[in-house]
């Protein structure tokens, strides 16, 4: 029996470790989405406006990309992660105008910052790649990914490519888990908001995501 158990030891502490990756990915996951920025923003008003499965599409979105800056400190794919950082600014300078474009959109669009009763949310691929473009286009999101890693001790998941695949799965799931209470919390208050308020709502949304992007062009040229 003592052979037996020693044979399958060393199966349960891969097990173990593989399983302990997964929990501290969650852990990284929703620390990095919880902050509010321009993708709670777009999932607030999402959600008010069409529904929590809008406000889910657009969070699952950032969800991915954050997976995609996890795979990249994770597996530590140097290459990829010096290519963002030294495409930096161009980067970042396309995700701020994309953010001033959003802006002015609630802006410009009274009616859709106030739909018509019974008006149903089609674009689901829209709002998924629209945030995961926005999560993407912040290089320096892989400094952040980087950083917690290492202060984690999770530098070296990328020489076990099953642990550093759990990692990633635990980023992704973490970050997902959310924006599901974000889009389904928010939500739900909007059978207790009128048009007009819903219309305020994503006036505000507007012109927070467009002093997001004024600000983000302001680094840039200072």
């Amino acid at each position: 029996m003592g052979y037996v158990l020693q044979s399958i030891r060393p199966d349960i502490r891969e097990l173990y470790m593989e399983i302990n990756y997964f929990i501290k990915g969650i852990i990284i996951g929703f620390s990095i989405a919880a902050p509010v920025g321009p993708i709670g923003i777009l999932t607030i008003d999402r959600s008010l406006r069409y529904g929590p499965s809008a406000g889910l599409a657009t969070g699952l979105g950032a969800a991915a990309a954050d997976a995609v800056y996890g795979c990249v400190a994770g597996f530590g794919l140097t290459f990829i992660s010096g290519f963002l950082l030294a495409w930096n600014t161009p980067i970042l300078g396309i995700g701020s105008l994309f953010l001033c474009w959003l802006g002015l959109g609630f802006l410009r669009n009274p009616q859709s910052a106030s739909p018509r009763t019974g008006s149903r949310f089609t674009t689901y691929p829209s709002a998924f790649f629209s945030a995961f473009f926005l999560t993407l286009t912040n290089p320096m999101t892989i400094m952040a990914f980087t950083a917690i890693f290492a202060g984690l001790g999770l530098g070296m998941a990328g020489e076990n490519y099953l642990a550093a695949g759990m990692l990633v799965s635990g980023v992704f799931s973490g970050s997902a888990l959310w924006w599901l209470i974000l889009a389904v919390g928010t939500g739900r208050l909007k059978q207790r908001l009128g048009d007009g308020m819903l219309g305020q709502i994503s006036r505000a949304a507007g012109f927070i995501l467009l002093g997001f992007g004024v600000w983000s062009i302001s680094r840039l040229v200072m």
